[in-house]
């Protein structure tokens, strides 16, 4: 197993790095968020690595940190989200956001993935929800898609009037979620200010 891949890139683009190791060349799929990541590091670069393996396929799938090799990992481990399917989440969303987006069951966000439809964004969140550190969304009281907490916890009414007024707006629930703990973190209280509040948080 390969787990990660120290050398000079010979060759980057949106979906591939070409990475000299020692005199040897290794073909890594990245997405386009990592290759951004790595051309901003310089020409000597660490790539963590996923070694995917078929009877017909041999294929390495490089991140730029340990965080999101993780986050991949435990997303392919979902029914119908393969590799592929997995670096496209990992294109449209940061892992931290990506992690967010799945406690908070924002399918709408994960959905925008391509090759990731709204049957196989819901699978993700009902098998990940509780697999994945919850980062911070049960503080302040605060409501993932369903109306109950990350954890099954009750929540502040007034947190999730504010959230469903923001998605009402059109915000994504994700970015809502986010927006609404921000102001509640502030002091804000009451569904009114913390809706005033997230709206100056959203961008």
């Amino acid at each position: 197993m390969i787990s990660f891949l120290k050398g000079t890139v010979d060759n980057i683009t949106e979906s591939t790095v070409e990475l000299d190791v020692n005199g040897t060349g290794f073909e890594i799929q990245i997405s386009p968020a990592t290759a951004e990541r790595l051309e901003a590091m310089g020409d000597q670069v660490t790539v963590y690595t996923y070694m995917y393996i078929r009877e017909d396929q041999l294929a390495l799938y490089g991140f730029s940190s340990r965080d999101e090799l993780a986050l991949f990992k435990k997303l392919i481990t979902v029914s119908g989200i393969g590799p592929k399917a997995g670096l496209s989440l990992l294109s449209v969303m940061n892992a931290d956001d990506l992690r967010f987006a799945i406690v908070a069951g924002d399918v709408k966000s994960i959905s925008r993935a391509p090759g990731v439809g709204k049957r196989t964004a819901e699978r993700l969140v009902l098998e990940l929800r509780d697999k994945l550190d919850n980062i911070g969304l049960t503080t302040s009281g605060l409501p993932d898609a369903e109306g109950a907490g990350a954890k099954g916890e009750d929540l502040s009414s007034d947190a999730a009037d504010a959230v469903d007024a923001l998605t009402a707006l059109g915000y994504s629930r994700v970015d809502a979620v986010k927006a609404v703990k921000r102001a509640a973190e502030t002091g804000a209280a009451g569904t009114e200010e913390l809706l005033k509040k997230a709206l100056g948080f959203m961008v």
